[in-house]
């Protein structure tokens, strides 16, 4: 008999429950991140106050200093929001041999693993974006628009979920291939961070460069919900041409990433087994 949509949604939804368990039990790692962000975040206060200095307009790419701050801090925060080290756990499950014994059971591996960070996402979220976020607020007084955007920012937010985890998913399933997890790693993190805005904003690209951009999907994952939050520019149109855009690049993603791991699991070798 097939599994009634209620048990399975209560199955991997028990999952997710765990992973905020776990993630709570790690109560240091948090302390830990917040203060590496900080760190972070004094580095580009300095590193962009040295650029602004040094132009002769205090408007570079149509963004000023105070811009490009609260565009970075909460970049940096969403950043951290979303990495769940969704490759170092295929990878580990792999060179355990775990991967073997998942695959045995009555689950979809992709979607258990989704479910299984789920909870992580959801844990980032409260303790290092929505604090950040309101401190910004009360900080820049006003200088983050608050309107129906936020109805916006969190739908997107959910698209960008999503199409990181497909990222990371993709990654992470090369290292089958591979072998090998930590330089991957590090490389599928600097080509996001660098072509998705989280690093440096996206207009302080070239227009060529930019174009380009937009056929790749880390876009959608950091610039749209940071663009949804703090241009105020962005009209109804704007907001729903963006969502369209990212509905396009989950669906696609999704889409990549079943085909490339159904292929994949069908080679699978574990060393010693």
């Amino acid at each position: 008999m097939s599994e009634t949509r209620p048990s399975f949604v209560r199955k991997y939804l028990a999952l997710t429950k765990a992973s905020m368990m776990e993630s709570l039990a790690f109560r240091t790692s948090i302390f830990v991140t917040i203060l590496g962000n900080l760190v972070y975040l004094i580095m580009i206060y300095f590193l962009w106050q040295a650029i602004y200095a040094s132009s002769p307009t205090p408007i570079v790419n149509g963004m000023t200093f105070y811009d490009t701050m609260v565009y970075l801090v909460l970049a940096a925060a969403m950043f951290n929001f979303l990495e769940c080290f969704i490759v170092w756990s295929l990878g580990r499950d792999f060179q355990s041999g775990q991967i073997v014994v998942s695959l045995t059971k009555p689950i979809d591996y992709q979607v258990f693993t989704f479910f299984a960070v789920l909870g992580q996402y959801i844990m980032a979220f409260l303790t290092t974006f929505l604090p950040t976020f309101i401190i910004v607020c009360l900080m820049t007084k006003g200088g983050v628009p608050l309107g129906i955007n936020l109805i916006f920012l969190v739908i997107s937010m959910v698209f960008s979920v999503i199409i990181n985890f497909c990222v990371d998913f993709f990654v992470g399933v090369i290292c089958f291939y591979t072998q090998s997890i930590w330089g991957i790693n590090v490389m599928k993190e600097v080509v996001v961070a660098l072509l998705s805005g989280a690093a440096i904003p996206l207009a302080f690209f070239p227009a060529v460069l930019r174009k380009i951009i937009r056929f790749l999907p880390f876009h959608a994952i950091y610039n749209t919900p940071l663009q949804i939050l703090t241009d105020e520019s962005l009209t109804l149109t704007n907001y729903l041409e963006m969502l369209i855009n990212q509905v396009f690049w989950v669906v696609l993603m999704i889409g990549i990433t079943r085909i490339f791991w159904n292929a994949s699991k069908k080679f699978i070798t574990v060393n010693g087994g």
